[in-house]
């Protein structure tokens, strides 16, 4: 009876070795991932998405002052995409789908034509 006892014990430390093993590389595969470029002098084109390959279509993307303020307020269309026009002022980029999977890209960071 006893050695029946530690076998079932032993099984379930196992199971629950493999779930948490498991849980914790499906809580990895959706890192977000965002990246800005400068189409041309005035236009710039950012894309969405997370490190599992799929998209984020309707993930909200701001561009914000370094005063805070939106200057301009957005969402990710159907292709993971968001284009607009550089802003005058001093701006970064923020991807924000939700708790713990914001981008945050920095105007220096955005590479040129």
């Amino acid at each position: 009876m006893m050695l029946a006892r530690r076998f079932s014990r032993l099984r379930l430390s196992s199971l629950m070795l493999v779930l948490c093993a498991g849980f914790s590389a499906s809580a990895l595969a959706h890192n977000p991932m965002c990246e800005c470029k400068a189409i041309d002098a005035e236009q710039i084109k950012c894309t969405g998405g997370f490190s599992d390959g799929s998209g984020a279509p309707g993930v909200t993307l701001d561009v914000i002052g370094y005063d805070e303020t939106i200057l301009v307020p957005g969402k990710l269309g159907a292709d993971s995409t968001l284009t607009f026009k550089k802003p005058g002022a001093e701006f970064y980029v923020l991807f924000d789908a939700g708790p713990g999977h914001v981008v945050e890209i920095d105007q220096a960071d955005i590479e040129a034509p």
